[in-house]
């Protein structure tokens, strides 16, 4: 099993496309769940109308990132508080 503090780690990875900095040290990471070996990582933006190219690309970091890690076999990216992010959560989900 994966522990928070490693998930976290590797977020810190994201780096807003616009910023330049990571999504972690910006604190735009709302929650982490782990249930076993399935993660779950919410996260909000800067702005409700970030462009939305540049939402959908830390969203899919965050899912790639999540998914090559040792002990997680699912994961969820729910990005909250933005114009399209029901749009975003439906596609970066998606079963491949």
């Amino acid at each position: 099993m994966v522990a928070e503090e490693e998930i976290m780690r590797e977020l810190s990875n994201v780096v807003d496309p616009e910023i330049g900095m990571s999504i972690v040290d910006m604190g735009l990471v709302d929650e982490v769940k782990i249930e076993g070996n399935k993660v779950s990582v919410t996260f909000h933006l800067t702005a409700p109308f970030c462009p939305p190219v540049f939402a959908m690309m830390i969203a899919k970091d965050i899912k790639d990132r999540l998914s090559k890690m040792a002990g997680v076999k699912n994961s969820e990216v729910k990005l909250v508080g933005h114009i399209m992010a029901d749009q975003i959560n439906e596609i970066i989900n998606k079963p491949s």
